[in-house]
């Protein structure tokens, strides 16, 4: 069918790309930004909001939030040839679309993120907000901060499971027609959110504490992904194809050969150097060598995470049934 509607053939298009690095970039940031809104949520919650106190990363990282999901959205909407059509898109809901829920999730989880990011802010930083209209605001959204952190937690595991289901709901894609991958990105948004908690956070116990988090959900993502290509494999024949650019090594498919290495090497080296770090002697103050390695470690975590993304939406195009 593909063939026939596309004009895709073997000699003059070999490969159909219908989705680039915009929507790779998307689906990276708009996980990003739901596991930060996970994780700043935890912050507030545990412990009462004790951890919270004299951090950071208790205001910074809820401003973050919306922040990384505009331009998350900003490059979704760039990839959209009628651009017009975001206006006809929210006249309408579709109940069985995945794509529907995840675009009205979008809509809701903005303004709810910006609302908590207001709520955090402390009375010492309320001059960066100019009108007194959104200062009284923030005031007054501080009395239900609690709901609100639970709300974005809700919210942050809904749009994490999204930029799976988005892929894994086109039936038409082997690579993506798993129920593994909306899992597997919802646990690896949360790794990244935590990844970008460690460095925005400035208390030790903070940084250590996110640190054992990210610790766990490193080794599930790590089980995850095997899961995903054993599942591939003992499927149907497209299916088990659909995983060959992964492990072909050939020129045509070098980078997603490349991809799996890079995240196979990169996860485990992320989780050791923090194995290493939650079990260091820390004194009251983080040295400059801890933090370095933590930073470096975080951002390893969030290298595999972008790598993940791009890898998926790429292979998934050239996979088909056939």
């Amino acid at each position: 069918m593909e063939i026939t509607v596309t004009g895709a053939n073997a000699l003059a298009f070999p490969n159909l790309l219908v989705w680039d690095w915009r929507v790779a970039l998307y689906l990276f940031l708009g996980g990003l930004s739901a596991g930060l809104a996970v994780m700043a949520s935890v912050l507030h919650i545990r412990k009462g909001g004790a951890l919270a106190e004299g951090e950071t990363a208790r205001y910074m990282a809820p401003l973050y939030v919306p922040i990384i999901l505009g331009i998350g959205m900003f490059f979704i909407f760039l990839d959209l040839s009628n651009k017009l059509n975001v206006y006809w898109f929210y006249l309408t809901i579709q109940p069985l679309s995945p794509m529907s829920w995840g675009s009205w999730g979008l809509l809701a989880f903005f303004p709810l993120s910006g609302l908590f990011a207001l709520a955090v802010l402390p009375d010492e930083k309320l001059h960066w907000l100019q009108l007194p209209q959104l200062q009284s605001l923030a005031r007054w959204l501080r009395t239900y901060l609690r709901p609100l952190c639970y709300a974005n937690l809700g919210m942050g595991i809904f749009i994490g499971i999204y930029t799976g289901v988005l892929l894994s709901s086109l039936i038409a894609r082997p690579l993506w027609n798993s129920s593994i991958l909306p899992v597997l990105f919802l646990v690896s948004a949360l790794s990244a959110g935590a990844a970008l908690m460690i460095m925005v956070a400035k208390k030790k116990e903070v940084k250590l504490f996110f640190t054992q988090v990210d610790i766990l959900l490193i080794a599930a993502e790590m089980t995850l992904l095997p899961l995903f290509f054993y599942g591939q494999y003992t499927s149907s024949a497209a299916h088990r194809a659909s995983i060959m650019p992964f492990f072909a090594f050939s020129h045509e498919y070098l980078w997603y050969g490349a991809a799996i290495i890079l995240v196979g090497v990169i996860l485990p080296f992320a989780m050791i150097m923090k194995l290493i770090e939650i079990r260091e002697g820390h004194s009251h103050e983080l040295t400059k060598d801890a933090l370095f390695k933590m930073n470096l470690s975080a951002v390893l975590v969030l290298l595999g995470s972008l790598i993940i993304r791009f890898a998926f939406v790429y292979a998934g195009q050239l996979s088909q049934f056939s």
